[in-house]
């Protein structure tokens, strides 16, 4: 299929499924090189430029070898399978030997820690409220994950809707497993050599999302509920007052009429269109929730419409599939149907274009029932699986990504040129496509601080990026400084949103005392001014596949093995390494910083890798470190974007001996136009020496971004040069009294800047 992916497929009774996938990227296009075939009397050997397969041909095991024959990866029993004692379907399970010291990544939001060696996962999309560590399953169903040994990884994703499960060396020791209740076995193995190799290609595979607008990557506040507008009025004039930037504001299933999706309830909110337009004015992007299960109530013409059309989850039996949710008895949309898809999508209408909603927040779509123990529907229900008939046993894993795949062709349609911000809670291998998500009912605890960070990082290195946390936590009451240590976590996840239940106490910024809102407010500033960074990061994701967060195992130049086990430092892109502070009452921290030079953002000191350092955080600061050589852009502080025009961006160069580039994206922060060339790429080279260094820039797109300057800050380079020349011209460079620092103004389109010093 490719040089560096092989594809498994095997059939228990000799018939092939239909080849069809929610997962796989529609626009992936694979090169299907011609391998080279050889055959002995035992063996098969399929090999490419990258990876070689030696098949057994007695028992048809598998092993995957590098291109330099060192194993990958080798088949234990490999392919078998057993019947299904209460179904009669198969079982399909492929196991694989454990290597010597080898870890295991990936699986999407378990919240387990970030070496998954050792345990056992399911996945099956669950409502599992208040969850904690080690709970299993959660929401979301991602079966792709790494393996990592001797310095070199591999991936295998088996795209499988069924109930999945994977097993890590749990029963056995020397044995990972995967299986599935039904379907195929159906997997890629995804070679290497390096983990981010790995990353971006299975994220390649299953897809990438669009470009979000920038205020998407803004600060947010929600809870459940703000209610009525006076309320919700006062939550937005307060941000503005205690100047906390936001650029949304959400509502959550109190604004609906009864529950009833796509309706608003006229006593809490008489005029939304007004309401809404007056939040615009004032910067603020208003948010909505849908639900999946729409009521019965024959007043209703959502529910009539449906109904008319048969587009309701019918039982084997033919009985319609009712499970009650918060509007009590409801009925749900088959999602996997593209006639459902298409008329939910119409239904968008009033909300986005008649009112003025940005975006849209898909919850409890798993999807998720109340009074049942299963929490969901049954298992008997049919679905249409897009001309592949199932029953739920099949459909439920991709319920709540074919749900967030209708919203956003709905929404989409009626934003006009405006891009959209879409959330799920539930989604299968490849949801990114079409989504943003959350981590789900969190708890207000320090431990669930933890497993917030943990699974940001484990949903970014298995596709899904635009992902975040309830600040704070969904249930329960955090103190102040849980609160504060939230935020400035949370403030460099990419989806950064303040939720709460509301039954405990308020949870906006200033409901902790102003000491607290003060360290909450240098975080939301610090984000604000790094959106830049933010975005460039977001464009490396959309276009080349990276993830945004990246365990340090993943990035380039780090094989200190400690890194395996560890998860508390964190990189964001390229350069900047963040890592919290997890526990209540520290003013400290331990961070072990990987090889090379590292600036501490707060301090400009500089730091030699490969040790660990106690590092000074009080509640206003984070343990934050630049890769020297590295070049961070910066936007001046607003309160949200948009809110004026930005005249000069600041770019922070730190000094490195060798070369170094950096990145930076920018386009007109929202519409489609980027998507025709319509933006600016730049690509900046540092190259340091002792004499004499340089930092280039090079262009591409058509693009001209609102800052015609730059403010260039040179940071801990040995001597303010003597001679600055900028495209052949000579500048005066400016001193920054008492720090290591110098400046020049430049125009953003510059070519090559020459520093020239005299050491």
């Amino acid at each position: 299929m490719e040089a560096s992916i092989f594809r498994f497929r095997y059939a228990t009774n000799l018939l092939f499924e239909e080849d069809f996938s929610y997962a796989i990227n529609p626009g992936y296009r694979p090169g299907y090189p011609v391998p080279q075939l050889e055959e002995t009397d035992q063996h098969l050997l399929i090999s490419t430029e990258q990876l070689r397969c030696v098949v057994n041909k007695s028992n048809l095991k598998i092993t995957m070898l590098d291109r330099d024959y060192h194993i990958l990866c080798e088949d234990e029993k490999g392919f078998h399978w057993e019947v299904h004692p209460q179904f009669g379907t198969d079982i399909v399970q492929t196991s694989k030997k454990v290597q010597e010291e080898e870890a295991f990544f990936g699986l999407g939001d378990k919240a387990a820690d970030q070496n998954l060696k050792s345990q056992r996962f399911t996945n099956w999309g669950t409502d599992t409220y208040g969850f904690g560590k080690k709970s299993d399953p959660l929401y979301k169903n991602i079966n792709f994950y790494y393996g990592y040994h001797h310095e070199k990884a591999y991936g295998i994703f088996m795209d499988n809707s069924f109930r999945s499960f994977f097993d890590f060396g749990s029963e056995r020791a020397d044995v990972c497993s995967f299986w599935a209740d039904g379907g195929e076995m159906n997997y890629y193995f995804i070679g290497g050599p390096a983990l981010m190799d790995v990353a971006l290609r299975y994220a390649l595979l299953t897809g990438t999302p669009e470009m979000p607008p920038l205020w998407a990557l803004g600060y947010q506040q929600c809870k459940w509920s703000y209610y009525p507008e006076a309320n919700v009025r006062e939550i937005t004039s307060k941000l503005r007052e205690y100047k906390i930037p936001c650029d949304a504001i959400y509502l959550d299933i109190d604004y609906m009429d009864g529950f009833r999706c796509f309706t608003w309830d006229k006593e809490k909110f008489p005029d939304p269109k007004k309401m809404i337009a007056d939040f615009a004015d004032d910067g603020f992007k208003t948010m909505v929730i849908i639900d999946p299960g729409i009521k019965i109530d024959f007043d209703y013409s959502v529910f009539t419409e449906a109904l008319e059309k048969g587009y309701f989850c019918r039982r084997s039996d033919g009985a319609y599939a009712q499970g009650k949710v918060w509007p009590e008895d409801c009925l749900f949309p088959d999602f996997t149907r593209a006639d459902v898809r298409e008329w939910w999508s119409t239904l968008f209408e009033g909300l986005i274009k008649d009112q003025g909603v940005a975006g849209v927040w898909n919850d409890m779509n798993e999807p998720a029932l109340f009074e049942v123990e299963s929490k969901t529907m049954h298992l008997d229900v049919r679905h249409d699986y897009d001309n592949h008939p199932c029953s739920h046993r099949k459909g439920h894993n991709v319920y709540g990504m074919q749900m967030a795949r209708a919203t956003l062709a709905g929404v989409k349609s009626f934003a006009g040129d405006k891009r959209p911000l879409v959330i799920t809670r539930s989604g299968y291998s490849g949801f990114q496509r079409f989504s943003s998500t959350w981590t789900g009912d969190n708890v207000a605890t320090w431990e669930h601080l933890e497993i917030a960070h943990l699974q940001c990082q484990r949903l970014a290195i298995s596709g899904v990026s635009f992902s975040g946390s309830d600040v704070g936590g969904f249930t329960e009451q955090p103190s102040g400084e849980l609160y504060a240590r939230w935020v400035a976590l949370a403030a460099f996840h990419p989806f950064f949103r303040t939720h709460s239940s509301g039954d405990h106490g308020d949870q906006e910024p200033w409901s902790f005392g102003e000491e607290y809102m003060d360290y909450a407010r240098v975080f939301i500033n610090l984000r604000y001014r790094l959106l830049p960074y933010f975005y460039t990061c977001f464009f490396q994701h959309h276009r080349f596949g990276l993830p945004m967060l990246r365990p340090m195992l993943f990035n380039e130049g780090v094989s200190n093995q400690k890194f395996v086990d560890r998860s508390d430092e964190c990189m964001l892109g390229d350069h900047l390494l963040f890592c919290p502070v997890l526990k209540e009452g520290a003013q400290s921290r331990s961070v072990l910083l990987p090889e090379g030079d590292w600036f501490d953002y707060w301090t400009n000191k500089k730091y030699s890798g490969g040790k660990s350092y106690k590092i000074s955080a009080p509640l206003d600061r984070i343990p934050l470190f630049v890769k020297a050589g590295a070049a961070i852009p910066h936007f001046p502080l607003m309160q949200y974007v948009g809110e004026t025009r930005v005249e000069e961006l600041k770019l922070q160069v730190y000094y490195a001996q060798g070369e170094h580039q950096s990145k930076l994206y920018a386009d007109a922060n929202d519409g489609y136009a980027y998507q025709k060339q319509q933006f600016r790429w730049s690509e900046f080279l540092l190259k340091a020496n002792d004499d004499r260094s340089s930092f280039e820039q090079s262009l591409t797109g058509d693009f001209e971004p609102e800052y015609a300057q730059i403010r260039i800050e040179f940071i801990g380079f040995p001597q303010q040069p003597d001679t600055v020349e900028v495209d052949g011209h000579v500048l005066e460079a400016h001193s920054m009294e008492g720090q290591n620092i110098f400046f020049v103004n430049v125009n953003s389109a510059f070519k090559k800047i020459l520093l020239l010093h005299r050491f």
